[in-house]
């Protein structure tokens, strides 16, 4: 299994992301990238949020993924939440 840190979480997001949103295939991310400004809606960004969660095999209470305000932030997290498991 490839080792899980911040950089290996960030690209399950943009994986998802493109998943969800193709027409992002090829758009250079960066952690300061909001997903509402890339285009997701709300259906999206809870899509996005969902797969990510499922992936990493995590429980995560909406609530504590609220003060997010970037995939970067997302990442950082979702990396806490792995780390406290």
């Amino acid at each position: 299994m490839e080792k899980i840190d911040i950089n290996y979480i960030l690209n399950i997001i943009i994986s998802n992301t493109c998943e969800v949103i193709p027409e992002l295939e090829g758009h250079s991310f960066k952690p300061e990238d909001k997903l509402g400004d890339l285009g997701a809606n709300s259906l999206d960004r809870a899509e996005i949020v969902s797969m990510t969660v499922e992936t990493l095999d995590l429980e995560v209470r909406r609530v504590d993924l609220a003060k997010t305000n970037n995939i970067g932030e997302l990442a950082e997290v979702l990396y806490e939440k792995l780390q406290s498991v």
